[in-house]
């Protein structure tokens, strides 16, 4: 299925959707089973990348963390402990990280947000990057690309005590040591130090297109020192949805 937003067996172009309703629902396999053999291949397969590269500086490893809503309506009585209302809508939600390495676009692992009084989304994230194999870590510069769901003082002192970096969306109200608050910068690409953080981080903006053709302006910060361009470039990245489940062409 191509992955335009739109993950509903209508929209294959291979399949029919009883046909894929079949194979998603009823299954003579175990589910556990097949995640570990699927990890074990994407394992296998990022270490090859990584070896044909050689020596030299190492290849980035993006560890995309997203916060995905399955809207459901009516009651399941056996989802009941699972189905919440949050940001206005009622469903599954959940914390996908998906790997990137290379051309490859990967879903690895994965939460339910089981509401107020559980842990937060964002702290499922972090649960989620400590998981990550250091068969894998260990071998790749690890940069974690995150919303603004997910920048939170406490995400962002666990991303670095793990000594990775991250690019996180932020909110244009978020304050500054010096009491202003994001929406005063007008330069790109300056570090600054925000309220609750104990390092500096380097913030830019750019403009996301959205329904309609309208641009929002969107805040993303890098708890390392990178340019203007750089920071934007991989803040734009984060939003490119399309393509992420497509894998590099034999």
């Amino acid at each position: 299925m191509e992955a335009q937003g739109h993950p509903l067996p209508e929209h294959s172009q291979t399949k029919s959707p009883s046909a894929l309703s079949r194979f998603l629902n009823i299954n003579p396999w175990s589910t556990r089973d097949m995640i570990r053999i699927v990890r074990n291949h994407v394992l296998e397969t990022s270490l090859k990348v990584f070896s044909a590269e050689g020596k030299g500086r190492k290849l980035f490893l993006q560890v995309i963390i997203d916060l995905t809503t399955l809207e459901k309506r009516g009651k399941f009585k056996n989802f009941e402990d699972l189905i919440r209302v949050y940001n206005g809508k009622r469903g599954l939600h959940i914390v996908v990280v998906y790997l990137v390495v290379g051309k490859w676009r990967i879903p690895w692992n994965f939460r339910v947000w089981r509401g107020k009084g559980t842990p937060s989304p964002a702290q499922l994230g972090l649960r989620l990057v400590k998981r990550l194999p250091k068969s894998l870590t260990e071998r790749f510069r690890v940069n974690i690309l995150v919303d603004t769901a997910f920048g939170s003082v406490e995400f962002l002192h666990g991303v670095r005590k793990l000594k990775y970096h991250a690019v996180t969306g932020v909110a244009i109200n978020r304050k500054l040591v010096d009491g202003r608050v994001l929406r005063h910068l007008h330069k790109q690409g300056q570090q600054v130090r925000l309220v609750g953080l104990k390092f500096p981080v380097t913030v830019s903006w750019y403009y996301l297109k959205r329904d309609k053709g309208k641009l929002e302006k969107r805040f993303v910060l890098s708890t390392r020192p990178i340019k203007a361009s750089t920071l934007k470039w991989w803040g734009k990245r984060r939003w490119q949805i399309e393509g992420w489940f497509k894998t590099a062409k034999q």
